[in-house]
């Protein structure tokens, strides 16, 4: 399988790109401000047509593209209906009122917009199944999706040979760290609830792939991560 990623805009939000293989349809994961270049890049060089676009949440850097991604390529967006007002009004809550207006302005809703209402469901997107493990906490929207048997092979194998499971934790959890919960609608007890009752459970050798900066595994955080210390599953 393939799966690759770039930073993308102001806050270097992570844009991945999963697919089967080389010609495929593929899933977009949170393509942020200024993506499109290096999607339509990555898109063109593989031969892949984008099946769906996936959001972790409702921020303004990690939907910034996808109204567009979604109409250009004729495919659905995935959000949970806690976030999806913020298509359309991404900072509602903070900032000055005339700012919001006037950034609201400039985003609409993609003609395709499904809400991922239903915790643990899975999506068949194309020959990829996703699950979809709603994480309230850094919104009140965020989700998790994992992929089993994540796309990766060679030196990314576990000591099974059995290739990892992957997970998109959006601002969830991060490589030593967890998301924000200062923002309109986080909760620091409802972050950390989400991580216990949803991350903490799956094998350590699954794969993080966080809406910023590096990826992890879920064995590193519960064991380095200083705000997971004394969590248990």
């Amino acid at each position: 399988m393939l799966l690759t990623g770039f930073p993308a805009g102001m806050l270097a939000c992570n844009c991945y790109v999963l697919a089967p293989r080389a010609g495929a349809d593929a899933v977009v994961v949170d393509p942020g401000q200024r993506a499109m270049g290096n999607l339509r890049r990555i898109l063109d060089e593989n031969r892949l047509t984008p099946a769906a676009v996936l959001l972790t949440h409702g921020h303004i850097d990690h939907i910034w593209s996808a109204q567009k991604v979604g109409d250009t390529f004729g495919c659905p967006v995935f959000i949970h209906p806690e976030d999806r007002y913020m298509l359309t009004d991404p900072i509602r809550g903070f900032g000055p009122r005339l700012g919001q207006i006037a950034l609201s302005a400039l985003f609409r809703e993609p003609k395709q917009v499904v809400e991922l209402d239903r915790d643990g469901d899975t999506l068949e997107l194309g020959d990829i199944t996703v699950t979809v493990d709603h994480t309230p906490g850094h919104t009140r929207g965020s989700v998790v999706f994992r992929v089993d048997q994540g796309p990766f092979g060679g030196q990314e194998r576990s000591d099974s040979g059995i290739r990892p499971a992957v997970a998109f934790t959006g601002d969830t959890l991060f490589k030593q760290t967890v998301g924000r919960t200062d923002l309109p609608g986080g909760s620091g007890r409802d972050l950390l609830g989400s991580i216990v009752e949803k991350l903490l459970v799956l094998d350590d050798d699954t794969l993080v792939l966080p809406g910023h900066g590096e990826s992890t595994t879920i064995g590193l955080e519960r064991r380095t991560n200083p705000f997971l210390e004394g969590l248990t599953a």
